[in-house]
């Protein structure tokens, strides 16, 4: 059995809400010290009512270098000498619609939180983390496996961070630093709604010609987002497939979350991608070919 020793100390991006909130309030009732990354102060708020004094939060921008470099000098403050046993990459956006009309500027958002964000904070943690021979644990999903159409960005981002994940866990095995995924499937979490509004957000601000084709398409992915978040499994899971990953003696590699991410991921190992194509086409209920 994986134990916790006093004042281990990890680092979790994203925290204000959703996976990344549970992640540090779960972590923080085991016994660790939780450095909480939010954008602003007054996400703190709530998890200083509801954690421990272990937890603190601390103001982390993944996408601002400024933000980072302060981040870990505070850290690396906190701590000292004794490093840190864990390091979270949990912060993420979905940015969601067809990628014939998709303003690159989108894309760049994307990939610039989902995947230069995690590498940054990496680079930034990786000399505490060597100190303990701390563990990364990167927040993937399933749809870095399976890809579902207007998620298009998403996924790429979630397929970038599988590719890091294991480039990091091979560079970072001589130092004893284990690097693991966790790839959850429908969890009932705000990113849901989010996702919805930043597609609509979209559709609204595009002036794309092509965009109308696709409206009768992306309706029935929208029924099919709507129909999962109902589905949606508490965050507890996730969090749970996290400390495994920063305290079993022999961490999984990957971390399939909810039992539709397994089911997928399974389809995905058995069947030719064509047929996966035509299962998916008659499970969102696309209309026929014109």
């Amino acid at each position: 059995m994986a134990l916790v020793l006093p004042m281990q100390s990890v680092v979790i991006t994203g925290a204000s809400t959703g996976i990344g909130a549970a992640c540090a309030l779960h972590l923080d009732a085991l016994g660790f010290r939780v450095f909480a990354g939010v954008r602003r102060h007054e996400d703190g708020a709530p998890l200083r009512v509801r954690g421990s004094q272990r937890l603190l939060p601390v103001l982390l921008d993944v996408t601002d270098a400024v933000s980072i470099a302060q981040a870990a000098a505070q850290v690396h403050e906190a701590v000292g000498g004794e490093g840190i046993a864990g390091l979270v990459n949990n912060a993420g956006i979905v940015v969601a619609g067809p990628l014939e009309v998709l303003p690159i500027a989108e894309l760049r958002k994307q990939f610039g939180v989902n995947v230069i964000g995690a590498l940054a904070v990496t680079q930034a943690f990786l000399p505490l983390l060597r100190v303990r021979r701390g563990r990364i644990v990167n927040m993937g999903s399933i749809a870095g496996r399976v890809t579902v159409p207007f998620l298009g960005p998403y996924s790429m981002s979630k397929f970038a961070l599988e590719a890091m994940t294991t480039a990091l866990r091979l560079e970072l095995d001589g130092w004893g630093i284990e690097v693991s995924i966790v790839e959850p499937g429908a969890i009932a979490t705000p990113i849901w709604e989010k996702s919805i509004k930043a597609a609509d957000l979209l559709q609204a601000s595009t002036t794309h010609d092509a965009l109308p084709l696709y409206a009768e398409h992306f309706a029935c992915v929208r029924r099919a987002i709507d129909e999962a978040a109902r589905r949606a499994i508490s965050v507890d899971a996730v969090a749970r497939a996290v400390e495994h990953a920063l305290t079993a003696r022999r961490p999984r590699t990957h971390y399939l979350v909810g039992s539709d991410a397994k089911f997928r991921a399974l389809l995905a190992l058995l069947l030719p991608h064509r047929m996966q194509d035509v299962l998916l086409r008659w499970f969102l209920k696309f209309p026929r070919r014109r």
